[in-house]
């Protein structure tokens, strides 16, 4: 049987920078594996940032976002009945950041996923400096992830201040206990407090054979990934600082609502005067502009709440909301 690993975390977690390194790590040790990638929205930003994965032992599929929950649905399941015949050893799911993890369950227990499929190990991606006053819906979606996954890895260890990767720790145990779930996480034992790039095979060995936890909690229906948002906005001409400068503003003004994430691409001139293509991956906490060999001239948004107005303002050079 395939294996299939769930690989969740809430927004701008770190979820493919993780992904990256446990997927070369597997093709390192001879695996064939496949992975599913699902973005919010019409364009796949994280599947673009994983295409140097791409090789003999390693393929991409994704699932196309901006779809009703029924939809996706059917659409995961169809992916994974062609996933099934394509003779891979482990396959790596990596959802959206808001996604409720029973439809990965439901799903492996539906013919013929389960005579094709077994669970392998479910991964909750934590940032270590979490913000302290998440909504009531992102916090059900922290503990729902958190709930049942095998082993929780906190990124960002390195950059945490004193104290902040406990004091994650503690909110994570108290959204669980929000959400009626009598599992307490302890770091040492089902969390992983390490620098990723530290990791030695016995991590990676423990990561890969961590399996789930069948934890129970007391559900909540989210109506179509509400009150979450995600706003596209195509081909924006802007230069690195004016991105910088604008993803400050735009994380410090209430005004944009409460914006988790804001990532794509850009093109930017190069030394010898050619346009070269940089990533965006902005959070609260820090904008990283990074080189990318082919990109989409896309920014991204998601969050709760969001003014499109307000933020395409300040994408466009404003300095007032």
């Amino acid at each position: 049987m395939i294996k299939i690993d769930l690989i969740t975390g809430f927004l701008g977690s770190g979820k493919t920078t993780f992904l990256k390194k446990y997927a070369a790590w597997l093709v390192s040790r001879g695996e064939k594996i496949g992975i599913l990638e699902n973005d919010m929205g019409p364009v796949n930003v994280d599947m673009m940032l994983l295409k140097s994965l791409e090789g003999e032992n390693c393929e991409l599929e994704m699932i196309s976002g901006g779809c009703d929950r029924e939809t996706h649905r059917r659409r995961f399941r169809t992916k994974l009945i062609a996933m099934g015949m394509s003779g891979y050893d482990r396959v790596l799911v990596e959802p959206s950041g808001i996604y409720d993890t029973d439809e990965f369950f439901d799903a492996l227990h539906e013919e013929p996923l389960d005579r094709w499929y077994e669970t392998g190990s479910v991964i909750a991606v934590v940032d270590a400096k979490l913000e302290p006053d998440l909504s009531e819906a992102a916090d059900y979606i922290l503990a729902s992830e958190a709930a049942c996954a095998g082993c929780i890895l906190i990124s960002r260890t390195q950059e945490a201040l004193e104290g902040e990767t406990a004091e994650t720790i503690a909110h994570l145990n108290r959204a669980l206990e929000k959400v009626q779930c009598g599992r307490r996480l302890r770091a040492g034992e089902e969390i992983l407090c390490r620098n990723w790039d530290d990791f030695t095979d016995a991590d990676f060995e423990r990561i890969a054979s961590c399996g789930f936890v069948p934890a129970d909690y007391v559900k909540r229906g989210l109506r179509d990934k509400e009150p979450f948002d995600s706003l596209f906005f195509m081909n924006s001409s802007v230069t690195e600082e004016g991105l910088r400068t604008a993803a400050a503003r735009i994380f410090g003004d209430p005004g944009c609502g409460r914006v988790f994430r804001i990532k794509g691409f850009f093109k930017k001139e190069g030394m010898d005067g050619r346009e070269d293509w940089s990533e965006l991956n902005a959070t609260r906490h820090e904008t990283v502009i990074s080189p990318i060999e082919e990109g989409q001239e896309i920014l991204i948004a998601i969050g709760e709440g969001l003014n499109k107005e307000k933020i395409e303002r300040y994408l466009q050079g404003g300095t007032e909301g």
